[in-house]
């Protein structure tokens, strides 16, 4: 069987991750939705996607196809009731559809003359940013128990001051002496070649992914993702960073989602919740205003690629872009476009071509390569969010 993972109706909802990959390659948990679904799958999946992202993440379209709402995470209920699905069946949860079977794929494809199948079961859903680091912990419970399974824990160093060892897996090649682990509020999972340093201070749930790193002396408090190749330092809670940024430094980040490939400079702060103790509010791609959340505590949600230098400090509720680069005294706006330059006392246009150079330079440094693809990928978003920038 072909597996395919869509989008789906939120997407939009979801930027500006969204801008740089599918809803599937967001991280929720230890994993990214993707990796959930092929591990219980047990096979690989590709993608359908916007057409400027398709170079990078293809669709792969076989004689039967299981299409699958990316949106929603798997569970071994969930995974049973797709495997024993029929040609021209389709799971819904209420309106949305979950999944469906096809034979002959089309965009315009009519799911209302598909045999419909009522979905009531448990389900862990992403339909804002918001949710990647509200649902995080449940996320991590549930990919902690995946992985684990079968396999046996690297011992843990006497130095250590352990609680809870029992809900503490540790892959081989890590490495942690002097720190303190509580895991009696949730699981921590720390993958292989991590490196915990000493004195850090770390209370779950937490997720530190493959080669990602916590600093000397550093406050964790769950739930925590720290993605792979990650280094963090200073004070966290209730964060996701996806992969490949940095918060190496002092400063607290609260209740917020970083993208790959960013960096916050040393006392980077985030404020998490307003001095009025009112509802968040967060700028909305779709409808171009700022909505409610729902939330008392929201930080801040950084796109791909983006920077900021030292000292800067974030208002609750912030949204970053893909590729900006902020810097200087005071609070800059809650809405900081894809490409911004600047800070409180103003933005400019930060050009593709010295943002590339930048982009190639960091990843390098992680020996990745900055492929054409990548570019093409970024220079789309450059245009499309010219609207949000004052030129």
């Amino acid at each position: 069987m072909n597996y395919i993972l869509f989008d789906g109706s939120f997407r939009n909802q979801l930027l500006p991750f969204t801008y740089t990959r599918p809803v599937a390659d967001i991280r929720v948990g230890i994993l990214t939705i993707r990796e959930k679904w092929e591990k219980y799958l047990g096979t690989t999946t590709t993608t359908i996607t916007e057409d400027y992202l398709s170079d990078k993440y293809p669709m792969v379209e076989l004689e039967d196809n299981i299409l699958i709402n990316s949106t929603y995470f798997p569970n071994p209920e969930l995974v049973a009731l797709i495997n024993n699905l029929n040609d021209n069946e389709a799971i819904f949860d209420d309106d949305q559809v979950l999944a469906f079977y096809s034979k002959d794929y089309q965009d315009d494809i009519d799911l209302n003359t598909f045999d419909a199948i009522e979905y009531n079961g448990p389900i862990l859903k992403i339909e804002n940013t918001w949710d990647i680091f509200s649902k995080n912990g449940e996320a991590i419970s549930q990919d902690f128990e995946l992985l684990k399974k079968g396999k046996i824990s690297q011992a843990i160093s006497s130095s250590n001051n352990i609680i809870a060892p029992e809900n503490i897996f540790i892959e081989e090649g890590a490495k942690l002496e002097f720190v303190t682990l509580n895991a009696s509020s949730g699981p921590i999972y720390i993958g292989s070649n991590a490196e915990i340093m000493e004195g850090a201070i770390i209370r779950g749930p937490l997720a530190l992914c493959d080669n990602a790193t916590i600093k000397l002396g550093a406050k964790i408090y769950g739930p925590t993702t720290i993605g792979p190749f990650s280094k963090v330092g200073g004070e966290v809670n209730n964060c996701v960073l996806f992969g490949y940024s940095n918060k190496g430094h002092d400063g607290f980040l609260g209740n917020s989602v970083i993208g790959e490939w960013c960096n916050l400079g040393a006392d980077t702060n985030t404020s998490n919740l307003k001095n009025n103790y009112a509802e968040v509010k967060l700028w909305n791609y779709e409808t171009e205003r700022f909505a409610k959340t729902g939330l008392q505590f929201c930080g801040l949600m950084m796109g791909d690629h983006s920077k900021c230098g030292i000292n800067t400090m974030f208002n609750t509720g912030t949204i970053v872009g893909v590729n900006a680069n902020v810097f200087g005294s005071g609070f800059p706006r809650n809405f900081i476009p894809s490409y911004s330059w600047g800070g409180n006392s103003g933005f400019t246009t930060y050009l593709t071509k010295k943002a590339f150079e930048v982009a190639n330079v960091v990843m390098k440094r992680r020996k990745v390569e900055f492929t054409a693809e990548d570019e093409a990928i970024l220079e789309h978003v450059f245009e499309e969010t010219k609207k949000y920038r004052r030129e």
